[in-house]
């Protein structure tokens, strides 16, 4: 086997070009931010959402970046998630990045939250991510090599590594499953290691989604207090981090949990 080139060339250190990538929820949100980035870093980019005028739309508004391709799908469904694996199989024999980003948050008193919604939030945020990236394992490590694995990132939270209060209202199942993800990124780590896999999870604070408008909306200056920082994530901060985990620079990074939050989960 010949030796690694350990030339450091900055210039290309964060490239991803040549590269194809999955980005789940990737039509808004973090998901978008992190497409964009990857996108403007020069990979491939497929994303998928559950609306399928809105994941059709985004594409093609992000196609202006590179290339981008819309791939609709509602990851809780168990045969929908499978259409998705089949339709990217169609497109591509070889899968470089999985952004596992799709995700759904529920809100309500202890005493009156919903049975239905709590099963909802586990579903989304924790099993389907993982028949998601056991099913695509194989186009994983079609697109793997020892020296630059393929990579699976998962978006986990930082109310998975603290309990959150700021927002005054039990999120008991998305803190939960967003801790399980950053268990479960650990076992993956180990486990797809072998193939030339690595595995690793990010853990935002607040950005600007979706998700996160009404608590925003409500609560922002007690968000930025609480924050070390004084603020909320910057899209560039989201995908500056996605990009590292994407690319040679991050080609060793395995089995990491990484904060992306100012801090405000050591407080």
């Amino acid at each position: 086997m010949p030796a690694p080139d350990n030339t450091i060339d900055v210039a290309t250190l964060f490239d991803l070009t040549g590269k194809t990538a999955l980005v789940t929820g990737g039509s808004r949100g973090i998901g978008k931010m992190i497409a964009e980035g990857y996108l403007q870093a020069g990979a491939t980019v497929f994303i998928s959402s559950r609306k399928a005028a809105v994941c059709d739309t985004v594409a093609a508004e992000l196609s202006s970046l590179g290339p981008c391709h819309s791939l609709p799908a509602d990851l809780a469904n168990d045969a929908d998630r499978a259409r998705l694996v089949a339709a990217l199989a169609e497109r591509t024999d070889r899968l470089h990045i999985l952004v596992n980003n799709a995700g759904a948050a529920w809100g309500a008193p202890y005493e009156t939250f919903p049975e239905d919604g709590f099963r909802k939030v586990l579903e989304l945020n924790l099993t389907a991510l993982f028949f998601l990236t056991r099913d695509l394992t194989a186009l994983l490590s079609a697109g793997a090599t020892l020296d630059d694995p393929a990579r699976v990132i998962n978006i986990g939270s930082m109310d998975g590594l603290k309990v959150a209060t700021v927002l005054q209202t039990g999120t008991f199942p998305y803190s939960a499953s967003k801790a399980a993800v950053h268990h479960m990124t650990k076992a993956l780590a180990l486990e797809l290691a072998p193939r030339h896999i690595t595995a690793n999870a990010i853990a935002p604070g607040f950005f600007e989604s979706k998700m996160t408008e009404g608590s925003l909306d409500r609560f922002r200056g007690d968000i930025e207090r609480n924050c070390p920082l004084g603020r909320i994530g910057r899209p560039e901060e989201m995908a500056g981090i996605a990009i590292y985990l994407a690319s040679r620079a991050g080609a060793y990074t395995n089995g990491a949990v990484i904060p992306v939050d100012g801090g405000t989960s050591v407080t």
